[in-house]
Formats: C-alpha cells, structure tokens, sequence
C-alpha cells in the first residue's frame, strides 16, 4: 500500500508574507555633547568588555563627564641639567652679587666723603717783557703765581703730571712743566711759573694784534693748565684728568701786572 507523499513547502514569496514583523524599537534624539553609556554595568560584572549591549540598555551622560574616562597620560621624568651650566650659573651669580656689593660701597663712600676736584687759579702776574726780532717772530718773558687749592675735607691729592701752556690768540707761545706733588685736606699750595717765548712764530695777524695790545697797555693771555690726579683714601685711591683754564688781562711791559682774570676748572 503506497504511503502519501508529504505536502510541498508553500513559496519562498509566501514565506516571507508569514514571518512576524519585528517591533519597531523607539529610537531617542542624542546631543552632540552627549556619549552612549550601558546601564548593565552591575548586572554584567562577568561579562567581556568587549560585548556589545542592544541599544535599549543605554543611557545618556554629558560630554563634559567623560574626562574621567580618558586614558592617564604617561608622566615625564625631567631630564637632568648639565653641571656645566649650573656651574656657569653659579660663577654669574657670583659675580652679579659683588658688582652690587661694590656698587653700593661706592655710593655710600661718595656720600660720606663728598668728593670735590682741586681749583687751579692765577691770582698774580707780570709781563716782563715783549719784542720782536722780525714781524713774525717775537720773543716774551712771563711770570705768575699758580694756586692750586684742594677743597676736600677727607682726601689727599696727588698731582702725578702738570703741564701749563701759554696761548696769545690760540697760538701757542710757551709751555712749563712742574714736578708732581701731594696736597692735604683743605690745603693751598703757590707755585711760581716763568714761562720764556723764544723766537716763536706768529702769523702776520696775530702779530700785528699783539703789538696793538702792548701799545694799549692790555695784553690778553690764555694760561691752559692740564694735570692728571690721584685722588687717596686710605687704601682706596683713583686716577683722573682735570683741565684749568685763566683768561687773563695784563698790563704792557716791561711792568706789566695782573689787571683782570677768569679762571674755572672742569674735567
């Protein structure tokens, strides 16, 4: 007896007209700001990290919430300095705290010593004689007293160089030199000076100016003074230059004496 066949599968199209639709699963807006978090965190301790949770297990947690999630970054050991450079920092250092040392040493010196730089002057003088022995050459014999006062209450000077020149209308007409020597605190010190003019030469117009001056019985000198000082407190001492400058205005020879003067030194 033939057994019956069984009934043929229905169509793939029929099939698909059969199968249960799926639920449609509610979808949620998220932020831009906002990350996906699981909430099945505690009821899956065991479960691997790598597993992936449905979309309805979620909740939502502020962006700015996430900086605790961030990996640490790995810290950095600070390299170790050169002992060059340490040593190159420690001589400037050095050296910076002594250049303030010293420069308030010299402050507080120059505060409590004042110091003040000597006064070259020419109280007297006398024109002993002028003439020529061509309208170009003349010859001259001139004297005066040199005062040299030092002002400071503390301090010793030291003239180490003097060098007086005598001009007539910028001209050089003669020169002394005078040996070094030291003043005291507050002292004075008068030097006469002879300054001789032999043969010197003067141009044509600066020699006929001269003869007018001596016939006018006022002849004008310029005394140039230069010295270079050393200035002493106890152990301390420093060196300088100081220039004097006398205008003066003499009578004609052969007795010709100091009628005016100006006198003023500077550095």
């Amino acid at each position: 007896m033939m057994q019956a066949l069984p009934s043929p599968p229905p169509p793939l199209s029929l099939q698909h007209q059969l199968q249960p639709l799926p639920e449609k699963e509610t979808t949620t807006a998220i932020s831009l700001n906002q990350i996906i978090v699981s909430k099945q965190a505690g009821r899956h301790q065991q479960s691997s990290p790598r597993e992936v949770l449905p979309y309805s297990e979620t909740k939502l947690v502020p962006f700015a919430q996430t900086r605790l999630l961030a990996p640490k970054q790995p810290i950095l050991q600070p390299r170790r300095t050169n002992p060059l450079i340490w040593f190159g920092a420690i001589l400037c250092l050095i050296f910076s705290l002594l250049l303030i040392f010293f420069g308030i040493a010299t402050l507080i010196l120059y505060l409590v010593v004042k110091p003040k730089h000597p006064v070259f002057d020419v109280p007297n003088a006398s024109l002993n004689g002028i003439y020529f022995d061509s309208p170009e050459f003349f010859n001259g014999d001139l004297t005066f007293l040199a005062n040299f006062s030092n002002p400071n209450h503390k301090l010793d000077v030291r003239f180490e160089h003097v060098d007086i020149e005598v001009y007539f209308s910028n001209r050089l007409i003669g020169t002394q030199a005078l040996q070094p020597f030291t003043q005291r605190p507050r002292e004075i010190r008068l030097q006469a000076v002879r300054v001789i003019s032999s043969l010197v030469y003067l141009p044509q117009n600066s020699a006929v100016e001269l003869q007018k001056q001596v016939l006018s019985n006022k002849v004008n000198y310029n005394i140039r003074a230069t010295f270079k000082l050393k200035a002493i407190l106890g152990l301390f001492h420093y060196n300088y230059w100081l220039h004097g400058r006398c205008e003066t205005a003499i009578s004609g020879p052969p007795t010709g004496v100091l009628v005016a003067r100006s006198c003023n030194t500077n550095r």
